[in-house]
């Protein structure tokens, strides 16, 4: 069975569709991801205005123009585009083919909308705390503007046995489309732990679209063509092995590395990766070279999932403003300072004359002198700066007395700056709540709208409601032993050399909430044995001292060669809350692969010729950062 994936986020490439579709290598399903933590609070708010809305109208311009390829080739689709209205995307789709004279049937998955259900849970008892903060729900929940659970495969499974062409679904997690598709394909029980989690991988593989093939990848001079970009396909098989690829002729990379940064992309404890469905173990994880383009991988295992749902929750949590203005050289970096000082010096006269107090947050950045990676380069002397300025706080008062007042400094401050724009737009905050719930307190439910059918649609698949979860049996665990580390030697002898981490290892990085994530991996297993004894979680909390105000945490992943780093607050609160440029920590890899390091001549003799860095992505000293 093939499953292709045509999208990682809303707002990705909107040809993905349709090169995926009509690509020389024939597809059974196609998995199109369209949401994110903070998705579904966008969407209710577009659904308070217009209930027709709620969902991702791009989806709608994406398949229209397919829907009779789609029939002809009988490639299902499945998505989440369905946001807090699948019925009403269904039926703009429906509508659509309506047009076309086709006879649509298109399966819709619901249930997970739980924002009205919300005063009863917690009346009920429900504490719902926030998996971040520990807090209990009550402290928010009169400013609580969305609440979706996470369903997982089984319900997406359930619906493909009505045999549609389409499954749209609301919060389905971005496994379970694509496990939904191998679950309903080759019949596998509910309780096969371990076929399970290889579905899980498969679909955390696929679910960010073509950073699986070369995108956003450490190496990216080896990518062949960034032009007309191969987005990721699976050959899956029912002993749930399966090999990544990209249809042939088409632009990207696929390997061993590209896949391994993409398995290390926004991972919380690689032994235990929960999901509705299971508990995967990414440490068992095989990659295997299959020939150009295509990685095989095996030896996944898993375990019973918990008898909990989470819930992606979000709540109005103030205001934010940010502007900027460009500041040019010579001494752009004194002139940038000076101006910053200038600009908060006014800022707290101007709130004490109107009797405010002081906001909840203020953040400066200087880009284009590392505002994103926290003065790495402190001998750095740039040529321009673009002083970026911000404000939060939830009186929206005190950010109309900073959005009027930065402009009128631009002629009282030093030479040299710019106008970029006029005074700042204030911008909603909608804070993410990450909580659990009991798997009872949120039941899928599957209808079908069916063109071809006489009865009324959309009408009910099973007349017995909701779909009930399979019981979950207790979690029996794996004895976790310390483990020891790498037994690969490290070479040794008397010639060492100074190189940045990235002569190496490759890295990709993300966030969950006000975490960021950091996966490194070695270029060889001696690497990641060098890796494992010398980049410890004291020394990226000592590196990312000025971003990192938590607990840096680590953990070994072994078969992959690599380390996961997780840096608690520091994303500035991480979403909307954040007022840094980099809000979701996507260049924090980037970040740590600056840093120089001292190591044996040897260990880079060590690396394969494909797994070289290229000679061009080795950085100069002087965007070296010394420990």
């Amino acid at each position: 069975m093939r499953i292709g994936n045509a999208g990682g986020y809303w707002g990705d490439d909107p040809t993905a569709l349709r090169r995926q579709l009509l690509g020389p290598t024939p597809l059974d399903y196609i998995s199109m991801d369209f949401l994110a933590e903070l998705s579904m609070s966008i969407l209710q708010k577009q659904r308070a205005k217009e209930p027709s809305a709620g969902w991702a109208r791009d989806v709608l311009a994406q398949v229209t123009p397919l829907l009779g390829e789609l029939r002809r080739r009988g490639t299902k689709l499945i998505t989440n585009a369905g946001g807090v209205n699948p019925h009403g995307c269904a039926e703009a789709l429906c509508a659509a083919a309506r047009a076309q004279g086709l006879d649509l049937k298109v399966a819709v998955v619901s249930g997970d909308d739980i924002l009205a259900d919300v005063p009863g849970l917690l009346a009920g008892g429900e504490v719902m705390a926030s998996l971040d903060t520990g807090q209990p729900m009550a402290t928010v929940a009169d400013r609580l503007v969305a609440a979706n659970a996470y369903f997982g495969a089984m319900p997406v499974a359930e619906a493909l046995r009505s045999d549609p062409d389409i499954v749209i679904c609301g919060r389905v997690t971005d496994t379970g489309i694509t496990l939904g598709a191998l679950l309903h394909a080759f019949g596998w029980p509910l309780d096969d732990w371990d076929r399970l989690a290889a579905g899980i991988v498969a679909g955390h593989i696929i679910e960010c679209g073509a950073q699986a093939t070369g995108g956003n990848f450490t190496d990216w001079r080896k990518v062949a063509s960034w032009s007309d970009f191969g987005y990721p396909i699976l050959e899956c098989h029912a002993d749930g092995t399966f090999v990544v690829t990209r249809h042939p002729g088409s632009g990207g990379l696929v390997s061993c590395a590209t896949v391994r940064e993409q398995l290390l992309y926004e991972m919380g404890e690689p032994a235990a990766y929960l999901t509705p469905d299971c508990v995967a173990d990414f440490t068992s994880i095989r990659l295997d070279p299959d020939g150009p383009d295509r990685v095989r991988v095996s030896g996944i295992t898993g375990r019973p999932p918990t008898p909990f749902l989470k819930v992606s929750a979000a709540y109005a949590d103030g205001f934010k403003t940010s502007g900027a203005l460009i500041v040019c050289g010579p001494d752009a970096r004194a002139k940038a300072e000076a101006f910053a000082a200038l600009c908060w010096a006014r800022f707290d006269a101007e709130l004490d004359h109107a009797g405010l107090d002081r906001p909840e947050a203020t953040h400066t950045e200087l880009v284009g002198d590392d505002a994103c990676h926290g003065r790495l380069t402190p001998t750095h002397t740039p040529s321009e700066i673009l002083l970026r300025l911000s404000v939060r706080d939830t009186d929206r008062r005190r950010l109309e007395v900073f959005r009027k007042l930065l402009p009128s400094l631009i002629l009282s401050g030093p030479a040299g700056v710019a106008v970029t724009g006029g005074a700042p737009q204030l911008s909603e905050v909608i804070s993410y709540w990450p909580c659990l719930i009991p798997r009872a307190a949120a039941l899928p439910v599957i209808d079908i709208w069916d063109q071809r059918s006489t009865e009324p649609a959309p009408h009910r698949l099973a007349a017995a409601g909701p779909l009930p979860w399979p019981e979950v049996p207790p979690d029996p665990g794996r004895p976790r032993t310390p483990d020891p580390g790498p037994r690969t030697p490290i070479p040794r002898g008397a010639d060492r050399t100074r190189v940045p981490l990235l002569a190496i290892a490759h890295a990709r990085s993300g966030d969950k909430g006000d975490t960021a994530n950091i996966g490194l991996i070695g270029r060889s297993p001696e690497c990641f044995a060098w890796l494992a004894r010398h980049v410890t979680a004291a020394r990226v909390k000592r590196w990312f001292s000025g971003l990192a105000l938590g607990q840096v945490h680590r953990h070994l992943v072994p078969n992959l060669w690599a380390l996961n780093f997780l840096l608690d607050e520091a994303l500035g609160g991480g979403g909307t809350r954040s007022l840094r440029l980099d809000a979701q920590g996507k260049t924090f890899a980037q970040a740590l692969l600056r840093v120089t390091v001292t190591v044996p001549a040897a260990l880079l003799r060590t690396i394969a010729e494909a797994d070289r860095p290229c000679p061009g992505e080795l950085l100069p000293a002087r965007y070296r950062r010394r420990p």
